[in-house]
């Protein structure tokens, strides 16, 4: 089986149940967790492309039942949720998956959780950041799929084991590809954790020891930290984020994305759907759904079960930990890697300046703030490529998780 998108989804579902016949995969970009992949990413509901696809569901099958009623019935993930995910542990045969950092609203998150969990002894990532058809028909990926396909279909010896388990595609700009780098795992070995430290007085991001305590509100437009890069650094997989935060209501909306400036200017990139203004990478958490099984997370995913609805105290400084989706991005001295943190998505719902689909719902207006520094462990742990097998974390034992 091959093929993009929700011909990948399929691709999941099938193989899971181990048909005898089935001899090879490969899932071009597809999830497999329709809750926390697509539908509600943090908790987050999905507004825009959840109700386009069920218009185009029903008009296609006039009596199935709605996928849009199903999502607004069951906000937590419940068992409703649980039987429309494939068990990718049960996925034995070879698998050639590919993930984009592109497609951010809607596939990555699933694509990388499927390479990681599935159970096949052979099985490669594809990464890349532009728009995934003409990737996927694309010579370079054509040839990957030739090797892979036709190694465990006609049995030639074609040489797929000597190609690297995982390709990275770091990119400086939308059109710019800086490096192909290769891995053994994912996320790879090579990136370490380098955590730094938000700084709310002064909208800096300061690795090295905590800033002093401070607050600040939460504009309209969002709130931006920015660390001042000295030196070429190739930021590669996904980042985790703790942020110290206290509201007027019970629940909050949060959307946290990472920014690349170049002399003043914003890099943009390729995002979802055909939208080539994007930023590097995102993150959602509906603050009710902050609930963090450790025993599930890493140090750069916090795992959110999504079971339970826990409204906030108003007034209380609570801390959140979010997962910043992956991303590969080149940065040189110069450049700036900014964090922005707000309460609604980053752009507009229009078809033609905006990201459309992808909306996403979001809390009632309210006054809030971000706490950092002291007691407020306030933190970004980055991914930074090395070749170095020390940690580089700010207290050199690579314990950086905020």
């Amino acid at each position: 089986m091959s093929g993009v998108s929700y011909l990948a989804i399929t691709q999941w579902t099938t193989a899971a149940t181990r048909p005898p016949h089935l001899a090879a995969i490969n899932p071009w970009e597809g999830f497999t967790d329709a809750y926390t992949d697509f539908s509600y990413p943090g908790g987050v509901r999905e507004n825009g492309f959840t109700v386009v696809w069920s218009a185009w569901q029903k008009l296609l099958r006039p009596r199935a039942p709605s996928f849009r009623a199903g999502q607004k019935q069951h906000p937590l993930r419940d068992s409703w949720w649980q039987r429309r995910a494939p068990d990718l542990e049960n996925i034995d045969v070879p698998a050639l998956v590919c993930a984009s950092f592109s497609d951010h609203s809607l596939h990555p998150r699933g694509s990388f959780e499927g390479f990681r969990r599935i159970g096949s002894p052979d099985k490669w990532l594809y990464t890349h950041r532009a728009p995934k058809w003409s990737t996927y028909y694309g010579q370079e990926a054509r040839r990957i799929q030739a090797l892979f396909f036709d190694h465990f279909l006609r049995d030639d010896d074609t040489g797929v084991h000597e190609v690297p388990a995982v390709r990275i595609e770091v990119r400086e700009s939308r059109s710019g590809v800086a490096a192909v780098r290769t891995a053994d795992t994912w996320p790879p070995t090579q990136a370490r954790p380098l955590l730094l430290h938000l700084d709310a007085a002064g909208g800096h991001l300061r690795p090295g020891e905590p800033v002093t305590e401070s607050m600040a509100v939460v504009p309209r437009s969002g709130l931006r930290f920015t660390w001042d890069i000295t030196e070429q650094t190739d930021v590669v997989g996904p980042m985790r984020l703790r942020v110290s935060v206290s509201t007027e209501r019970d629940d909050l909306t949060l959307f946290a994305g990472v920014r690349k400036f170049h002399r003043g200017r914003e890099v943009v990139v390729e995002g979802s759907d055909g939208f080539t203004e994007d930023i590097v990478t995102r993150g959602w958490l509906q603050a009710s759904h902050r609930a963090v099984d450790e025993t599930r997370s890493t140090e750069w995913e916090a795992h959110h079960p999504h079971t339970l609805a826990e409204p906030l105290p108003p007034g209380r400084v609570l801390d959140l930990d979010l997962t910043l989706l992956p991303s590969a991005t080149r940065f040189v001295p110069g450049d700036q890697l900014v964090l922005e943190l707000r309460d609604r998505w980053f752009f507009p719902a229009n078809q033609l300046t905006g990201a459309f689909p992808a909306i996403y719902g979001r809390t009632r207006p309210q006054r809030w703030h971000v706490h950092t520094g002291g007691s407020h462990r306030a933190g970004l742990a980055v991914p930074i490529w090395t070749d170095d097998p020390e940690p580089v974390g700010d207290d050199g034992t690579g314990q950086v998780r905020p």
